[in-house]
């Protein structure tokens, strides 16, 4: 029997961004699927290209959709969504910034790593580029605010 480590703080989506979310990509999707058939551009490229970025923002909302129904989850180890996916682990985050300035989501927070991870990308909940990752988009703020003040503390805990 294995032991699950404690879970300290949880990240969901709010049902109200994530429908807003999903409707605003399926409705541009259908926008441009519509006028590709119902008004056909003269040019064969154009319309390819309506029928292109129709398709991508249809299957762009099928993703958004996917990746907001997980959960974040800060543990002692690290964050981790309910997939099994680790963000990162506790010993590799530099800081926490909340800051106006910060290239971070919508109602989120940039986590600096000391080590540089791979890419990967959830629409909505998270993305992580080399030593950056952002948390949030389709959560609530204040759960997103607590679960920041939380790292920074476990953080300023560690390093004292």
């Amino acid at each position: 029997m294995t032991d699950k480590p404690e879970l300290l703080a949880e990240l969901t989506a709010s049902p109200a961004r994530r429908i807003m979310g999903v409707g605003s990509q399926v409705c541009l999707g259908i926008l441009m699927l519509a006028v590709a058939f119902l008004r056909p551009p003269a040019s064969p490229i154009a319309l390819l290209i309506l029928l292109g970025l129709g398709g991508l923002a249809i299957w762009q909302a099928r993703n958004l959709w996917k990746a907001t129904s997980l959960t974040i989850g800060l543990t002692e180890e690290g964050l981790w969504d309910n997939s099994g996916t680790l963000l990162t682990t506790f010993d590799n985050i530099e800081k926490v910034d909340r800051g106006v300035f910060a290239m971070k989501p919508s109602n989120g927070f940039l986590i600096v790593l000391k080590k540089p991870m791979e890419r990967r990308w959830r629409p909505g909940m998270w993305w992580r580029f080399g030593r950056r990752l952002g948390v949030g988009g389709t959560p609530a703020g204040r759960h997103a605010r607590d679960m920041a003040d939380r790292l920074t503390m476990m953080i300023h805990m560690r390093d004292t």
